[in-house]
């Protein structure tokens, strides 16, 4: 792997695994970020990389479903390893509006897989990032496998099953060295705040109200994203081809408890508000359609063949976290901000 081509880079988990790859793993190769910059592509997240690293970090703005763009991408820096993250990946969004996300994670990811076919031969590499979203929901003690069928609830999930499906096709039809890893809730730097924890996070500092679905009972897994970044390049180093490997955080909460534990965390950290403990911000509000009650993932093929476990329990990692968002305020307030688009469109913005 020397030419690796990171799609969505910019984004949340992205951001943190160019991050790993380039500081953490000893990769003396290149990376080739593309992104399309929607509104949580933010290509701050690793400005200090095109200073770090000014000849093996490459960004470019482009679009995923743009195949003349992404032709010239592949050609120009012989891209031989891709590992794809691009995706419109917000539940509540794709119910409002589910046409991106048919458009960027299935047209999108056909792209990719169109031109590593039509370059497969010095392709070493399609890893594919999925979600544990694809596999609906779970009673109270079950556990998500690479076994186990899809059954997406949302727009979203039911995508991300469209190109899960399309990247084991490719795999089997043509040859192409394909992985998939799909992944547990993850939180950490960089998210930006519209998921529950920066959400939660933000509220709980400026003392706004905390939203909370239904009763709170939903159950997830929580991934560090530190934790998820070294579990992707294990399997990207040493994964068996065509195989797929669940990552998950071994630390599956009900909603509620999440959130009550960022505020108590908040409260040890930084003064109470003058209302009081930060739990009294909490809200409950009308549940999301379709809202999946429990996922939790068993990740003992990654444990077994490749020696991967979480390093970070959800209280290490939140805490982390929650230190992280109270020590880049300037990163909260330009992602907040009208400022922030405008400097997009600025800066990165081609007809």
């Amino acid at each position: 792997m020397i030419n690796i081509l990171v799609t969505g880079g910019c984004g949340f988990i992205g951001s943190n695994f160019i991050r790993h790859l380039l500081l953490e793993t000893g990769f003396d190769g290149y990376v080739i970020n593309v992104d399309k910059l929607t509104y949580a592509g933010n290509p701050n997240n690793l400005e200090d990389f095109e200073i770090t690293f000014p000849e093996r970090y490459i960004f470019i703005q482009a679009d995923i479903c743009d195949r003349e763009s992404m032709t010239e991408v592949f050609e120009k820096y012989k891209i031989d390893t891709v590992c794809h993250f691009a995706a419109e990946s917000h539940v509540d969004r794709s119910i409002l509006g589910p046409q991106d996300f048919i458009q960027t994670n299935i047209f999108g990811t056909f792209n990719l897989l169109e031109l590593c076919r039509l370059h497969r031969d010095r392709l070493n590499l399609f890893h594919h990032i999925s979600t544990d979203e694809v596999f609906g929901s779970l009673d109270e003690k079950e556990f998500f496998s690479e076994n186990t069928p899809y059954d997406p609830s949302s727009p979203y999930s039911a995508s991300k099953a469209g190109s899960d499906h399309l990247v084991s096709a490719y795999g089997k039809t043509y040859g192409i060295p394909i992985t998939i890893s799909n992944c547990s809730n993850n939180y950490g730097p960089y998210q930006f705040p519209e998921k529950l924890v920066p959400l939660t996070i933000l509220n709980a500092i400026e003392g706004k109200p905390i939203p909370v679905y239904g009763d709170g009972k939903n159950i997830r897994d929580w991934l560090y994203v530190k934790d998820h970044c070294r579990a992707i390049w294990r399997v990207m180093e040493s994964g068996k081809r065509g195989e797929t490997y669940m990552v998950g955080g071994k630390t599956d909460m009900h909603n509620i408890d999440v959130v009550r534990a960022i505020c108590d965390i908040l409260d040890e950290f930084e003064p109470a508000l003058n209302s009081g403990p930060r739990r009294a911000l909490i809200r409950f509000v009308k549940d999301r359609p379709g809202h999946d009650l429990r996922y939790a993932v068993d990740f003992s093929k990654i444990q077994t063949e490749l020696g991967w476990v979480p390093d970070e329990t959800f209280d290490s990692g939140i805490r982390k976290t929650i230190r992280w968002y109270l020590d880049n305020s300037g990163w909260i307030k330009q992602v907040k901000s009208g400022e922030y688009m405008s400097w997009i469109k600025k800066h990165y913005h081609h007809n």
